[in-house]
C-alpha cells in the first residue's frame, strides 16, 4: 500500500470510527440499561443543565483537553476530531432512533451498542492519529505521577461514574457488561483494522496494534 493510500485509509478509519463510537454510545443511551463511565457523567450533566448529551460530551472533551496543557500532552488530529465528532454523531443518532420499550428490544440494543463500540474503538485507534482527550488525560497523569495507567484510569473512571450517577446518569448491567467486554472487543478489532506501514507491502490486515493504545476515546 502506498504512503498516500495508507494515509487516506487512516483518515477514513479515524472519522468512521469516531462517528460509529458516537452512534454506539447513543444506542447504549436508548437501551437505558447502563452507560460506559464517561457517558454516565455526560448524561448526569445533561440532566443538570438541560443540554443534549452530545453537546455535554463536546464541552467535557474540550475541558479535558485543556488539562493536557499542564500535563504537557500534545494533541493529534484524532484528539481534536474526537472532541467534536463523537458528540455530534451521538446527538444525530439519538434524534434518528425512536424511543424503545421492553427488555426484548432494549437488551439487543445494548449488546449491539457494545459490539459496535468495540468495532469503532478498533477503527479509530488503528488509524493512529492520536489518543482521545480522556485517554490522553490518563496517560498524562501516568507520566506526571509515576503511577500505572491502570491505576490512573481506574481512579479517573470511578470518579466520573460516581459524579455522573449522583447527577442522574444511568448505571446498570450495561455498565458492567461494557467494562468486562470492551477490552477484548477492542483488541479483536484493532487486529482486524490495523494498517500496515507502506514498507510492509500490500497486505491489508496486520496482526499488531498501534503502540500505547489504551482502548478508549
Amino acid at each position: 500500500m502506498s504512503t498516500q493510500n495508507r494515509r487516506g485509509r487512516r483518515l477514513i478509519q479515524l472519522y468512521v470510527g469516531l462517528a460509529l463510537y458516537g452512534a454506539s454510545s447513543a444506542l447504549l443511551v436508548e437501551a437505558g440499561l447502563g452507560l460506559e463511565p464517561w457517558n454516565v457523567l455526560h448524561q448526569g450533566l445533561a440532566e443538570l443543565t438541560g443540554l443534549s448529551i452530545g453537546v455535554v460530551s463536546i464541552i467535557v472533551g474540550a475541558a479535558v483537553l485543556l488539562l493536557w496543557i499542564p500535563l504537557r500532552q500534545r494533541p493529534g488530529l484524532g484528539t481534536v476530531s474526537n472532541v467534536f465528532v463523537v458528540g455530534i454523531a451521538m446527538d444525530a443518532t439519538l434524534a434518528a432512533v425512536p424511543e424503545v420499550h421492553g427488555l426484548a428490544i432494549r437488551t439487543p440494543l445494548l449488546l449491539a451498542g457494545i459490539v459496535l463500540n468495540g468495532m469503532a474503538t478498533g477503527l479509530y485507534i488503528a488509524a493512529d492519529f492520536g489518543p482521545g482527550p480522556r485517554d490522553g488525560l490518563m496517560t498524562g497523569l501516568h507520566r506526571r505521577t509515576g503511577r500505572s495507567i491502570r491505576l490512573m484510569r481506574t481512579a479517573v473512571e470511578v470518579a466520573v461514574v460516581v459524579t455522573g450517577f449522583v447527577l442522574g446518569g444511568t448505571i446498570g448491567i450495561g455498565t458492567v457488561l461494557y467494562a468486562v467486554s470492551i477490552g477484548p472487543l477492542a483488541q479483536l478489532f484493532l487486529r482486524v483494522f490495523a494498517v500496515l506501514p507502506a514498507s510492509e507491502g500490500s497486505t491489508v490486515v496486520a496482526s499488531g496494534q498501534p503502540r500505547g493504545a489504551i482502548l478508549r476515546p
